[in-house]
């Protein structure tokens, strides 16, 4: 148990040649106050989000101009005018608001995930491999924590990875070391018709299709989930969202900072510690469990398909991850816990090279007594390989 929990924090644990790697917090990312008394959180980490918050607002790029031009707004209308901008910002909300809101109702009626069969195929028994996952072949649409921890863990079990990313996509480079570790990483523009037929072909030997993008973003390019059925029968599609695929909030973009701040977790913290600020939980524990959950719900699903054959889509979102989270009930006085720092964690971590340089990381916390998990390939630059399988 101490050795998962240490692993959902695995971004801070992380040293490239002994160094800690730099802040990937953008400056003005976080939470401020509104003009109603309500606070809102900003997550600006990606430059075209940062960019739009700070042209809504009309202010400089500096936390007190944006706190100063947030005093002019109430919270849940500032939220609301940066979601239809396609922004990224919440209110904070308590357990109780969030079960009354409408997104909230729509969440509560929904599984921590779903698994349904989209298309007829015939059984596809595993080959006969080494490890739980070899031979599996999985593509990883994914950015940031949730979708990458969930390609790290499939390749830990033996699984082939290949990240899929592309030149005009931001990145945060410090997850990408950390969540990197296993895959393949390969760059494809898919606005260009090339990148398109290049993806195509790779789908042709793919057996799990991993996407984090914005809901619908891939569908509009012909990648949603039944028309990759069609592509191949007997794929294993996942998808991650922020809010879930049904309610008002289901196209909304989102990550596990807002989704916090949204659900009612920053307000139970805050009440825990005795203040009405927002606070954070000590992890990103909605990323990493849905991360989780979601390479439990395609291993599910290619198990499935070994025995009924069948193509199918799992579903995790980070809001329905929040919940079954927040069912899992809470630590009396867990905030007078004293924080793990780096040295307490020596016995978990591992070291090799990787291509940014000697690479000490937090193993992967599975036990198995046959087949231990490791991940077999470095982590690497994106981009540093080819879009093709490995022969």
């Amino acid at each position: 148990m101490r050795h998962a929990a240490i692993e959902f924090r695995s971004e801070r644990y992380f040293r490239v040649d002994g160094k800690k790697p730099a802040d990937a917090w953008d400056k003005i990312a976080g939470i401020y106050r509104c003009g109603d008394g309500r606070w809102v959180r900003l997550h600006t980490n990606f430059p075209h989000h940062r960019d739009g918050v700070l042209a809504l607002l009309a202010c400089d790029y500096d936390k007190a101009a944006v706190q100063q031009a947030l005093l002019k707004w109430r919270a849940q209308e500032f939220e609301e005018a940066a979601a239809q901008a396609g922004l990224v910002v919440t209110a904070k909300r308590s357990f109780e608001e969030w079960d009354q809101h409408p997104q909230g109702i729509a969440v509560g009626a929904l599984p921590v995930f779903s698994i349904e069969r989209i298309g007829d195929a015939p059984p596809q028994p595993l080959t006969a491999a080494q490890r739980p996952l070899g031979g599996v072949r999985v593509l990883d649409l994914t950015r940031v924590i949730a979708g990458p921890v969930c390609g790290r863990t499939l390749a830990a079990h033996g699984a082939d990875v290949l990240l899929v990313t592309a030149p005009h996509l931001p990145a945060i480079e410090p997850l990408v070391i950390d969540t990197g570790r296993g895959k393949l990483s390969c760059r494809i523009d898919l606005r260009d018709p090339v990148g398109q037929s290049t993806l195509r072909a790779l789908l042709r030997d793919t057996d799990v299709f991993v996407q984090g993008y914005r809901p619908g973003a891939l569908q509009s390019l012909g990648f949603g989930p039944e028309e990759v059925a069609q592509l191949h029968p007997g794929i294993v599609y996942v998808s991650l969202s922020a809010y879930g695929h049904v309610g008002p909030w289901a196209g909304r973009r989102g990550f596990d900072s807002l989704v916090q701040t949204a659900s009612g977790f920053n307000a139970a913290e805050a009440q825990a510690e005795g203040t009405d600020q927002p606070r954070p939980l000590p992890a990103q524990a909605i990323d990493h469990a849905a991360g989780y959950l979601m390479s439990f719900g395609a291993i599910a699903a290619l198990a499935r398909r070994c025995t009924e054959g069948g193509s199918w889509h799992t579903r995790v979102s980070l809001a329905q991850t929040g919940k079954w989270l927040r069912q899992l009930g809470r630590i009396k006085d867990g905030l007078s816990s004293d924080e793990t720092s780096f040295d307490d964690v020596q016995d978990l971590l591992e070291e090799r090279d990787s291509g940014f340089g000697r690479l000490t990381a937090v193993r992967h916390a599975a036990q198995l007594s046959e087949t231990p998990a490791r991940w077999e390939r470095p982590s690497m630059p994106l981009g540093a390989h080819l879009a093709a399988w490995p022969e």
